[in-house]
Formats: structure tokens, C-alpha cells, sequence
């Protein structure tokens, strides 16, 4: 009796609770990195150096450095964030395949202690 409820909840109940898991494992690995945001903010500055427009020199120089550091900014900016996406979409790559192998596994996993008795009764070690 055990068993059979054991199967049932297995083949049933327990398959949407994993893939509901699985759902929400790839939410959360898409949440954490902020793939979308990092997209929309690609070319935004990196914790912008407090430069004005004329900067402390005025005049030209001073619009030079300026234009400068803003520019090393966004460089640094898009850099960083480059790297967390192409870090994300590995994450989630790598996510996406041990759960997909699981699904796979799934549905032999209550096979598995018939299939020792088996094996341990013809003995075959590994």
C-alpha cells in the first residue's frame, strides 16, 4: 500500500512539484544576474566619477577631462556588465541542462532499487 501511494504521488503530485521548482530555480538564477536590467543599462555609467562639465580646471581642459572620465565610466560600465550577462546566461545554461537531465532521470529513479536487487543477485560488481 505504502508503495503503490509512494508511485502514485511520484508519477503525479511529485512531477509538478519538481518542475514547479525547476520553474522557479531558473526564475531566481534570471532574477539574481538582472540579465534584462544589465541589457537596458548596457552603456550606462559605472559609479560615475564626479566630473561637471568644465571639470575643476574649467574651460577646455576642463571639458576634456571631464568628457574623459565619463567615457572611462561607461567603458568600465560596459565591461563589468558584459561580464555578469555572458556569467548569467552560464548560470542559467548550466541550470537549465541539470534540470532538464533530472526531468529525464525523473521517472526511473523508483526503478533504481529493483534494478540493485537485480544486479547484486547476478553479481556483477562495479
Amino acid at each position: 500500500m505504502l508503495g503503490v501511494s509512494f508511485l502514485q504521488w511520484w508519477y503525479t503530485r511529485g512531477w509538478g512539484i519538481y518542475f514547479r521548482g525547476f520553474r522557479e530555480r531558473m526564475s531566481n538564477t534570471a532574477d539574481f544576474f538582472s540579465i534584462g536590467l544589465l541589457l537596458r543599462t548596457l552603456f550606462q555609467p559605472f559609479r560615475q566619477i564626479s566630473a561637471n562639465e568644465t571639470g575643476e580646471r574649467g574651460g577646455l581642459e576642463g571639458a576634456l577631462v571631464a568628457f574623459f572620465d565619463r567615457l572611462l565610466s561607461r567603458v568600465i560600465g560596459f565591461l563589468v556588465r558584459v561580464g555578469l550577462i555572458i556569467t548569467g546566461v552560464i548560470a542559467m545554461t548550466i541550470s537549465f541542462v541539470l534540470g532538464s537531465a533530472l526531468a529525464i532521470i525523473w521517472p526511473c529513479v523508483p526503478l533504481l532499487p529493483i534494478a540493485g536487487i537485480i544486479v547484486s543477485t547476478m553479481g556483477i560488481a562495479f
